[in-house]
C-alpha cells in the first residue's frame, strides 16, 4: 500500500459508503469522510468503519472539495479524491501500487479513466470513457470555483496517466437519478449561460489533456441552437456510437442523461433568456448579480 489518502465527500450516503469506505482501505492508509450535515446513518457507518469524519456546510462542491483541502488534516503524500458512489477496480489498485514508487518528482498528478454502471449494467457504448484527475500530490492541487463542471488542476508540475479504472456505480433508484438531475440542470444551464457570456475568468487550468478537450467541445456545444443540440446529442451517442448495443439500460442511460437532461438545462437557459426579452445585457446583469462571487 502507497502513501495514499481516500478524500470522500457525503451527504446522505448510507447506501454506498460502506461500499466506498472498504475499497478507499484496499489502497488508502487512511480514509476521510467530509460530510454535509447527513441526516441518515452516513457519519455512523463511516465512523465504526474508521474513517476520520469531518462536517462542514455544502455550499457547492467546489467550495466543498477546497474547504477539505485547506482544513483536513491529510498526512500522506498522495490523496485520491473518490466520490461515495464510486469504487477502483483491483487492476486500477495494483497499477498505482506498482507506479508510485518509480515516479518522478515532477509528476505532481495523475488521471484515470472513469466507467460508467447504470441501473447495474456497464454502459460500455456511446460514451468515451471520462478521464479524470484524481490522484494528486498534498499541496499541488485544487478544484475550479464553479457551480458546475468543476476541474480539478494541479497548481505545479505534470500530470501523469494511469490504464486502469475506476467506476461510477449509483445505487439508487430512477426517482432519485431524475431529481438529482432536475437541481444538476439548474446548475447546468447558469454554467451554460455564464460560458455563452464570458462570465468567467479567463484562466486556462492543467486538469490533462482530456479535460482541456472536453472544454473544446462544450464551447462548441454552446454555440449550437438550443435543444438541436441536445437532439444531436443524443443521436451521436446512440445510433452513431453504437449505444443501442446496451441495451434497454443503455437506451435509458443515453435518453435521460444524454437527450432529456440536455434538454431540460435548455429549458431552463431559454426560460431565463425569455424572462430577461433575451436581452444579453439584462441577462448578464441578472447572473452576476445572483450568480457571480456567491
Amino acid at each position: 500500500m502507497q502513501d495514499i489518502s481516500a478524500f470522500i465527500i457525503t451527504y446522505n450516503e448510507e447506501i454506498h459508503i460502506e461500499r466506498a469506505i472498504k475499497n478507499a482501505q484496499k489502497y488508502a492508509k487512511d480514509v476521510y469522510v467530509l460530510d454535509s450535515y447527513s441526516t441518515d446513518k452516513t457519519v455512523e457507518i463511516a465512523k465504526s468503519l474508521g474513517a476520520n469524519v469531518y462536517q462542514h456546510k455544502f455550499r457547492y462542491h467546489a467550495d466543498q472539495l477546497n474547504w477539505g483541502l485547506k482544513n483536513i488534516p491529510f498526512k500522506t503524500e498522495w490523496i485520491w479524491r473518490q466520490d461515495a458512489d464510486e469504487y477502483l477496480t483491483d487492476e486500477l489498485i495494483k497499477e498505482i501500487d506498482q507506479t508510485l514508487p518509480h515516479t518522478t518528482t515532477n509528476i505532481t498528478a495523475f488521471t484515470a479513466p472513469c466507467l460508467r454502471k447504470f441501473l447495474g449494467k456497464h454502459i460500455k457504448h456511446g460514451i468515451l470513457p471520462l478521464i479524470l484527475l484524481r490522484l494528486f500530490k498534498r499541496g499541488y492541487a485544487q478544484w475550479e470555483d464553479k457551480k458546475m463542471d468543476e476541474h480539478i488542476y494541479v497548481t505545479k508540475g505534470e500530470i501523469g496517466s494511469l490504464k486502469n479504472a475506476f467506476f461510477d456505480d449509483n445505487l439508487n433508484n430512477l426517482s432519485w437519478w431524475t431529481e438529482k438531475h432536475n437541481r444538476y440542470a439548474s446548475k447546468e444551464a447558469i454554467d451554460l449561460l455564464m460560458t455563452e457570456y464570458g462570465l468567467y475568468k479567463d484562466t486556462v487550468v492543467n486538469s490533462g489533456e482530456h479535460s482541456a478537450a472536453i472544454r473544446r467541445k462544450k464551447l462548441k456545444y454552446i454555440k449550437m441552437p438550443l435543444f438541436w443540440r441536445a437532439f444531436a446529442f443524443f443521436v451521436l451517442r446512440y445510433i452513431f456510437r453504437l449505444g443501442f448495443l446496451d441495451g434497454k439500460e443503455g437506451f435509458l442511460w443515453h435518453f435521460l442523461q444524454g437527450f432529456w437532461y440536455r434538454t431540460l438545462a435548455d429549458a431552463k437557459v431559454f426560460e431565463i433568456k425569455k424572462e430577461h426579452g433575451f436581452d444579453s445585457s439584462k441577462i448578464k446583469t441578472f447572473l452576476k448579480e445572483n450568480y457571480l462571487n456567491k
